[in-house]
C-alpha cells in the first residue's frame, strides 16, 4: 500500500478469531470517511465475519481486498474462503498447506479484473501489444512444477494435518492455553494451531523451553502492524488495543504432515511444565 502511495489505516482486531472486527471497521470509517476500500485478513486460515464486512463494502462502497495468504483449501458454508470479497490474495509460499516454494495468486471476479492483473505481472504488455506499466510478477516454470508436484497430494496433507491438530487438542493442558475460535460454518484447513498465553513473558519461557528441545514455534504477526517504524504518522495513530494484547502473546505450534502423536504429547508436556 505504500509503495502505491496509498495511507494504511488500521482497525483494531475480534479478541475471540483474531480476523478484523465489524465493530472496529465502522469506528475507524467514522474517522476516516474517505477509505476507498477493505482489507482484511483470514488470519491462521480462520474465516473473517464475512457477512458484516460484505454489508459494510456495500453500505460505504468500498472494495475489498482479502489477503488470504492462510486460506487455501479452506471452505465457508460450502464456498472457497478465495470466492468472497472483490479480490483474495493467496500465498504459495514454501511454509504454506500448498505451496510452490514461493508465489501465489489473486482470485478476481470478472474478465476486467483478470485482464487488469494479467497485464499488472507481466509487463504491462500482451505480445506485441503494450498497454500499461507493469512487474514481472510470473511464476516460473521451476514453481509451476513443484506447485503441480504438491497438489494431487492436497487431500493427504489436509487428513495429516487434521490428524495432528486432533492430537494438539488431546494432549495440550485445558488450562492455561487459550485458542482462537473458529468462524462458525468454517470448514477449517488445519493450516495452524496458534496458541494464546496469558503474557509475553510466559510464551518467551515456553518458547525458549521448547527450543531447547529443538521444537521451534513460530511467532506470526509479531510485532503488531500498528508499531513498525515506517509507517507514516496517521497510521501509527491508530489504537487497535486488542491487536496491541494479542500479538505479543501469540504463538503457533509445528503443525506439519508426518508430525507424529508422541511429539504432540512431549510439545504438550513441556507446555504444562512451564505455564504459570
Amino acid at each position: 500500500m505504500l509503495w502505491e502511495g496509498c495511507t494504511p489505516v488500521f482497525a483494531d482486531i475480534d479478541q475471540d478469531t483474531l480476523c478484523l472486527s465489524p465493530k472496529s471497521i465502522l469506528e475507524t470509517l467514522q474517522r476516516h470517511p474517505d477509505a476507498a476500500g477493505i482489507m482484511p485478513v483470514h488470519v491462521y486460515g480462520n474465516a473473517c465475519d464475512i457477512e458484516e464486512i460484505e454489508r459494510i463494502c456495500s453500505d460505504h462502497s468500498l472494495v475489498c481486498i482479502y489477503d488470504a495468504a492462510h486460506a487455501f483449501g479452506a471452505r465457508y458454508k460450502g464456498r472457497s474462503l478465495l470466492d468472497y470479497g472483490d479480490y483474495a490474495v493467496c500465498s504459495f509460499h514454501a511454509t504454506k498447506l500448498f505451496h510452490t516454494v514461493e508465489g501465489g495468486c489473486i482470485v478476481s471476479h470478472s474478465e476486467e479484473q483478470e485482464h487488469a492483473i494479467e497485464l499488472l505481472h507481466a509487463f504491462g504488455h500482451i505480445g506485441d501489444q503494450h498497454y500499461s506499466l507493469g512487474i514481472n510478477g510470473k511464476l516460473s516454470e521451476l514453481h509451476a512444477a513443484m506447485g503441480l508436484a504438491v497438489l494431487p497430494y492436497i487431500g493427504e496433507i489436509m487428513q495429516s494435518r487434521s490428524e495432528v491438530f486432533g492430537y494438539y487438542e488431546e494432549f495440550l493442558p485445558k488450562e492455561g492455553v487459550a485458542r482462537p475460535t473458529l468462524q462458525d460454518g468454517l470448514q477449517y484447513n488445519y493450516a495452524y494451531f496458534p496458541v494464546l498465553f496469558s503474557s509475553e513473558a510466559e510464551l518467551l519461557l515456553i518458547k525458549s523451553a521448547l527450543e531447547e528441545a529443538n521444537i521451534f514455534p513460530r511467532r506470526y504477526f509479531y510485532p503488531s502492524l500498528t508499531t513498525l517504524p515506517y509507517l507514516p504518522e496517521i497510521s501509527k495513530k491508530c489504537l487497535c488495543p486488542i491487536a496491541d494484547s494479542i500479538a505479543p502473546r501469540v504463538l503457533s505450534l509445528p503443525l506439519y504432515p508426518g508430525l507424529q502423536k508422541g511429539d504432540v504429547q512431549r510439545i504438550a508436556e513441556i507446555l504444562a511444565r512451564n505455564i504459570r
